[in-house]
């Protein structure tokens, strides 16, 4: 009868062997947030969306943004930025920040959404991300997990001479416009390492 005492603790389960495919896509995945060109290299083939909004994450320490271009692709027929574009784009951005620190061995879907839309939006859009919990740790434990985010997304500073930022902001010339917060909000991700889908497709197989 064996024993579970510290002096013999029981066996770890051996790794599971990567196919071919999984090595693959795991690189790809690596790949894709080692920097922008070859983030908008691999939006190109598999997100095409996100490829054509121009969306770009950008971090500077502990503060990581999302730059959503003010492009004809985004915009509507009144000349603002569109409200599904900014909706749309929450969940990239949100999904984008938590890839890149969870990184190619996890799988990371949306599962609920909250945006509130607070004024037009007439330049382009910068999405201000703050992780509700410790996404670190989170990681460190190899669980699955939720997680949620609050985004803040202002207009970014432009040039006003346009008639339509002359008009809101009543200014004039080339002054630069005041950051105005055109939308909040918090997107909830369901993360899950590629191990457990795995392993749980090894376990759905042994029990047909």
């Amino acid at each position: 009868m064996s024993s579970t005492t510290p002096e013999n603790p029981p066996p770890s389960p051996a790794p599971l062997k990567l196919s071919l495919f999984e090595r693959a896509e795991a690189f790809v995945s690596n790949l894709s947030t080692r920097n922008t060109f070859w983030n908008r290299v691999c939006s190109l083939i598999w997100l095409p969306y996100a490829f054509h909004s121009g969306i770009k994450m950008t971090s500077d320490g502990n503060t990581h943004r999302a730059m959503l271009p003010f492009r004809r692709f985004n915009r509507n027929w009144y000349n603002a930025m569109a409200g599904a574009a900014l909706l749309g784009n929450t969940e990239i951005a949100g999904g984008n920040y938590i890839f890149k620190v969870c990184g190619g061995d996890y799988t990371v879907v949306c599962k609920n959404l909250e945006y509130r839309f607070l004024r037009p939006c007439h330049g382009p859009a910068e999405y201000c991300m703050t992780p509700l919990d410790d996404i670190d740790a989170l990681v460190a434990g190899g669980k699955e997990f939720n997680i949620s985010i609050r985004m803040d997304i202002v207009q970014v500073l432009v040039p006003i001479g346009k008639k339509n930022l002359a008009k809101e902001t009543g200014a004039h010339g080339d002054k630069p416009a005041k950051p105005r917060r055109v939308g909040r909000c918090t997107a909830t991700f369901h993360v899950t390492p590629k191990a457990h889908h795995k392993a749980k497709k090894l376990r759905q197989a042994q029990a047909k």
